[in-house]
């Protein structure tokens, strides 16, 4: 799709909030309708061609008391969904009667399989046909997303979860909405974290098959995007590879928009695994820290931009605790040494959870993951940040940190760095760590999205590549031995002194009426740190 079709559907999906639900909904409130709309509107756009047959095959298994018949319709549609209703959105609108109309929506809902239902329960689309049915707003809706001039089968999933970001970018800001540290990942960006993990190991990609973890995949454009890069590698060097996806996601519109997508474009046939005699899914709706849907799994590829600056202190709820120094899980602690930050910032234990997902294997794991500054230095020595990064540093995990330009996201203007670790580093990076400098390797956008006023483009990532490849001295690229990065905090002890210099005493009298004379002392903090980002 070239920019002018895309910038048309996308004014025109804009402009249906407009035409539609003004005067009758809150702004605030249009795009929690819009945008689950538009992500079922594309799965019943799939699903019409093969309306006729799928009806068919189930009065066929309804006459043979088939029960299980998922895999008859899913064969029938080519996706790993259907509707058994009598409905299309298209034929939905025919109806006049607001009553009838609601009730027609509903059994067209509780058509689809499984897999959309969930969609629907994330989205609260019955609650939403409740409301629209009150306001008499419910067939103009759907007049609208079944016009002619909409085609949401003609987009792939990355457009599509670019469309999706960029709407929910433009409806915060017509709102001053603003969700503390959800950042979404641009393209570019997305495309960059994909290249950085696959590119450096490329030629021990082999014949086999490979699995991709994002635990804070939102719309699922890395996992998608990661999963196109180690296909492109395979074929460039004529190996025949399969890839298998994981993620979970907070978020229940967002997780929606990443199974909507995912069933469409094929990524994943089915949502469901075994694992320890346990169901599992796919993508898992949650908490990644406190109720972690891949518990005792490990990855090839672990790649992530979690919420930056986002408290955890509903995840210490799911727990059931009061206080941090309760966390049990595994994944945040190692032996006596604690992993868990400070309860404002939940990123590390982001970072904490993908280390926990390590393959010992010939290829190992790569976690990419996504940080603003605060992960290079909060946290005292003793605490759980330092703990971690020490961990980190001195198990030789750390193969590099990318210092990204400012701007370079949608909705904030920060710096971010991109963490690349692994438990498989080549000889000539053992005991190293590589800090690139690439906070002025981008193109100027014409025209500002939102805070966004540059891309990573093609050439961009290409010069960021070459210079974590060379592994050279360069201007943009420094290298240090690890021991650089760690430091001694030691508290001196100083007597405290009055405005003449004398020594400030304390005095207290003892039960048996002695007096006894301390001196006052200022506890002083000297650190003595190495050069480096720790």
């Amino acid at each position: 799709m070239d920019n002018k079709q895309y910038n048309t559907l996308f004014s025109f999906i804009w402009n249906i909030a407009n035409d539609v639900l003004v005067h009758a909904f809150e702004k605030g409130d249009y795009k929690k309708i819009i945008l689950p709309f538009m992500v079922l509107r594309r799965i019943d756009v799939l699903l019409e061609p093969t309306k006729d047959a799928v009806k068919a095959k189930k009065d066929f298994c309804d006459a043979n008391k088939i029960t299980d018949y998922a895999p008859f319709l899913t064969q029938v549609t080519g996706y790993p969904f259907y509707n058994t209703s009598a409905f299309t959105m298209k034929t939905l609108k025919n109806e006049i009667d607001p009553q009838r109309l609601k009730m027609n929506v509903i059994e067209y809902f509780n058509g689809f399989s499984a897999d959309v239902q969930d969609i629907i329960d994330k989205c609260k689309l019955r609650q939403q046909v409740d409301n629209l049915t009150e306001t008499g707003r419910l067939g103009s809706l759907l007049e609208k997303f079944t016009d002619d001039n909409i085609n949401l089968s003609a987009i792939d999933n990355h457009t599509m979860g670019t469309m999706f970001e960029e709407l929910l970018r433009k409806f915060n800001e017509e709102n001053n909405v603003t969700e503390a540290g959800e950042h979404f990942t641009p393209r570019d960006y997305v495309r960059l974290l994909g290249q950085l993990a696959v590119v450096p190991v490329k030629d021990k990609i082999t014949d086999n098959t490979y699995t991709i973890y994002d635990g804070a995949c939102g719309t699922g454009g890395i996992l998608t995007i990661a999963q196109e890069e180690i296909e492109k590698v395979a074929r460039e060097a004529g190996k025949r590879v399969r890839t298998s996806i994981f993620g979970q996601e907070l978020q229940p519109d967002t997780y929606a928009t990443c199974k909507a997508d995912l069933m469409i474009s094929g990524n994943i046939q089915k949502f469901s695994y075994r694992l320890d005699s346990g169901e599992h899914q796919y993508i898992a709706f949650g908490s990644s820290i406190s109720q972690d849907g891949h518990a005792g799994e490990t990855f090839d590829f672990c790649i992530s931009n979690p919420p930056f600056g986002t408290p955890w202190k509903e995840d210490m709820k799911n727990w059931n605790i009061d206080d941090k120094k309760e966390v049990t899980d595994p994944r945040f602690k190692i032996g006596n040494e604690s992993f868990i930050p400070d309860i404002g910032d939940c990123q590390m234990l982001f970072l904490a959870n993908n280390l926990s997902r390590m393959k010992d294997s010939p290829l190992g794991t790569r976690i990419v993951e996504v940080h603003n500054g605060s992960s290079l230095f909060t946290g005292g020595a003793g605490g759980g940040e330092s703990n971690l990064r020490k961990y980190i540093i001195e198990n030789d995990l750390l193969e590099a940190i990318v210092a990204m330009p400012e701007n370079d996201f949608y909705n904030t203007g920060i710096s971010t760095y991109i963490w690349i670790v692994t438990n498989r580093k080549e000889p000539r990076r053992r005991g190293k760590v590589q800090l690139i400098d690439a906070s002025n390797i981008c193109t100027p956008l014409r025209k500002n999205l939102g805070e966004k006023n540059c891309e990573t483009a093609e050439a961009d990532r290409q010069k960021i590549l070459k210079i974590l490849t060379d592994f050279e001295e360069t201007p943009e690229s420094k290298i240090f031995p690890n021991e650089e990065f760690g430091y001694w905090q030691v508290p001196v002890l100083r007597p405290k002194r009055d405005a003449d210099g004398n020594i400030i005493y304390k005095i207290r009298c003892t039960r048996d009426g002695v007096h006894q004379k301390r001196v006052r002392t200022d506890s002083v903090a000297l650190r003595r740190r190495h050069r480096g980002f720790l």
